[in-house]
């Protein structure tokens, strides 16, 4: 991985993570006060989300592109890269559209599981066994969802289709996993963190951005609230809390950095009590507290040796 020759201070990195960590969690935030400002939900509606967040996020990372050297990027590099944008693509299209059907506890605190996710793929790609705290966090993470699960069946949580937004959250978890590992790769092989992420956001936009047609979803036409909305997650969600993460990862491990986005589900559940006096079900609410513990235990156990 391309880096200086001095990490820049603990302090910085902190007020890094931390800006990072308050720009992702107004991310579900945005994405609810759209749907309302539109008076519209479902597959189209939250995939013109999604692509009009990358485009535009896209266009701001555009200067980055001056920095890359085609004949200098290793192939590997780019691959991942391009790896990394499919898996954001396709990380905000089911996640975007689980907002829809779930409530915003549920989405965000499934939607954050990358660290077991990464363990396992770890385990199964690289042969990095996980230590045993690891696999009992990850027991405990999956009976917290089989409790979110629960109180979406039984018909006690926020949202149209409660246990198609959860699904759909675990399918972009999985993707997000993707989006890490991958982007890590492709710094670790050569990129810098502005390429990477100009690589990465243009892919996922150019992905994303004709599929709102197929569910003949327009780009115009919407109050313009939703174009502010949509804009606020592109610059603050998008350029400042995703980045933040991507340079992050250059100097401290992964699993300490997914360890922090875990705090994105305590802060949108926060907000969306305050904005929209969204309060889960018992059951919901128990379960995303054993599935945090449980993927605390599982970072703390990756740490370990096996």
């Amino acid at each position: 991985m391309k880096q200086s020759s001095q990490s820049p201070p603990s302090w910085q990195i902190f007020i890094v993570l931390s800006l990072g960590v308050v720009a992702i969690s107004w991310s579900a935030i945005f994405i609810r006060l759209a749907i309302a400002a539109s008076e519209k939900e479902g597959i189209g509606f939250s995939l013109f989300l999604a692509a009009a967040r990358l485009i535009l996020a896209s266009v701001v990372v555009l200067p980055a592109w001056r920095k890359f050297k085609p004949t200098q990027t290793p192939k590997k590099a780019l691959l991942f890269a391009l790896g990394a944008g499919i898996s954001l693509a396709l990380h905000f299209a089911t996640w975007i559209t689980s907002l829809s059907f779930t409530s915003i506890t549920a989405s965000t605190t499934i939607v954050t599981t990358n660290p077991i996710w990464i363990s396992l793929l770890l385990w199964l790609w690289f042969r990095e066994k996980p230590a045993k705290l690891t696999l009992l966090g990850i027991a405990i993470a999956l009976g917290g969802g089989g409790l979110i699960a629960w109180g979406s069946a039984e018909g006690t949580e926020v949202g149209s289709n409660p246990l198609l937004g959860d699904g759909l959250a675990l399918l972009g978890a999985w993707c997000a996993s993707l989006y890490l590992i991958w982007g890590r790769e492709a710094q670790r092989q050569g990129l810098g963190t502005g390429v990477y992420i100009a690589i990465a956001y243009t892919s996922a936009a150019l992905i994303l951005a004709p599929l709102p047609f197929l569910f003949n979803t327009p780009y115009d036409g919407y109050s313009p609230w939703v174009y502010i909305y949509v804009l606020l997650m592109a610059l603050f969600s998008q350029v400042l809390g995703h980045t933040s993460f991507n340079w992050s990862i250059r100097w401290l491990s992964p699993t300490l950095i997914t360890l922090v986005i875990l705090l994105e589900p305590v802060g949108a559940s926060l907000l969306g009590f305050f904005l929209f006096q969204e309060i889960p079900g018992l059951y919901v609410l128990t379960g995303a507290g054993v599935l945090l513990l449980g993927v605390i235990l599982a970072v703390l156990g990756f740490k370990q040796p096996g």
